[in-house]
């Protein structure tokens, strides 16, 4: 019989309690763009509505793995979010801001 995942959560010690919800967190921050649709509880229809294009649009954009940003900051906005760029480097993360003005010229996501 399968067990309650909070069931066997309670029987863990606290140290892997916090280590399991860390793990989760970091899973969390890095998601393809068709599961961070549904962490927001928006289905393929409601975004498309919102991006003023057709449900398979919205079904290809989730699959394609090179698009414009420009593109990828329309899906982003229309969930309510902010598209940022930062490069990672050893000695510290850097936010790219070329693209700041692709905001400005570009009003259409549809």
């Amino acid at each position: 019989m399968a067990k309650k995942f909070r069931d066997l959560r309670k029987k863990m010690s606290a140290e892997a309690q916090t280590r399991v919800h860390e793990k989760a967190k970091a899973m969390m921050a890095e998601l393809p763009l068709a599961e961070l649709r549904q962490a927001h509880q928006l289905s393929q229809q409601e975004l498309a509505a919102v991006l003023q294009v057709k449900q398979p649009a919205v079904a290809k954009l989730e699959k394609k793995t090179d698009m414009y940003i420009s593109t990828l900051r329309c899906f982003i906005e229309a969930m309510g979010g902010e598209l940022e760029i930062k490069a990672h480097f050893p000695d510290g993360d850097v936010t790219i801001n070329q693209f700041e003005e692709l905001k400005l010229e570009v009003r259409g996501c549809g």
